[in-house]
């Protein structure tokens, strides 16, 4: 018995592929998270892991990650930096609720000192905003509900108004599609698509949209995000 044919409801078939979209996620692993992202070796938090996760193995002081992780946004331009950063930042304030607390306390109100600023604000107060949104994102997919300071926060919504003060940022674009992976709340086939195009000049975008998301098995990103607007159309 086939369980769609040509008089299944519409609405019952996008049913079933987000759905399903939302299966595939969960088995792979949040989408901000468990992918490191290639940022050509610029300036981030300390590493020393050849996986996603932590090795178990570091020795990084996370009193100091509030300070040392602002201090690396603040000296980089790139969109995709701020995003590894700030994965990096996510996997450590989970082993210290009060590191995680105090990250997203002082991102949210750097990110206030420039919400008010007009449009013709130049791009690091865009990013001030996007970064406290995007950790809200990455917060809420790996600290749980209960130990989560961002909790009350509406990461895409901030990500949102960082697109509109940017401008033209497909790597922006693409951390906004990531968001939207397996979030059915969210529509991110406009950002899929920004993305997408705008890889065309930008070799370190298209090298991440390429990668596999979790090994060469796994899917690429860019079909990661590609599949995300293919459910919800």
């Amino acid at each position: 018995m086939k369980l769609i044919n040509r008089t299944t409801p519409r609405f019952l078939i996008v049913t079933i592929l987000s759905l399903s979209l939302l299966s595939a996620v969960a088995l792979a692993g949040p989408p901000l998270i468990c992918h490191p992202f290639e940022i050509d070796g610029a300036n981030s938090l300390p590493w020393i892991s050849h996986d996603w996760n932590l090795s178990g193995r570091e020795n990084y002081d996370t009193s100091k990650l509030a300070s040392d992780t602002i201090a690396i946004l603040d000296s980089s331009n790139v969109t995709l930096v701020h995003m590894e950063t700030l994965r990096r930042a996510t996997l450590y304030a989970r082993k210290d609720p009060l590191a995680a607390k105090q990250l997203i306390t002082r991102l949210v109100s750097r990110a206030e000192a420039t919400k008010s600023a007009t449009k013709s604000a130049t791009p690091p107060s865009a990013l001030a905003v996007f970064d406290a949104g995007y950790l809200a994102e990455t917060y809420k997919q790996w600290l749980g509900a209960e130990n989560n300071p961002a909790q009350r926060f509406e990461g895409y919504a901030l990500v949102q108004l960082a697109l509109q003060r940017r401008g033209n940022d497909p790597q922006m674009e693409f951390a906004a599609a990531l968001i939207s992976v397996g979030n059915a709340s969210i529509n991110g086939q406009e950002h899929a698509e920004k993305a997408i195009a705008g890889a065309k000049n930008d070799p370190l975008l298209a090298r991440n949209l390429s990668a596999h998301f979790l090994g060469a098995q796994s899917e690429t990103l860019s079909a990661m995000i590609t599949r995300t607007k293919m459910a919800k159309e």
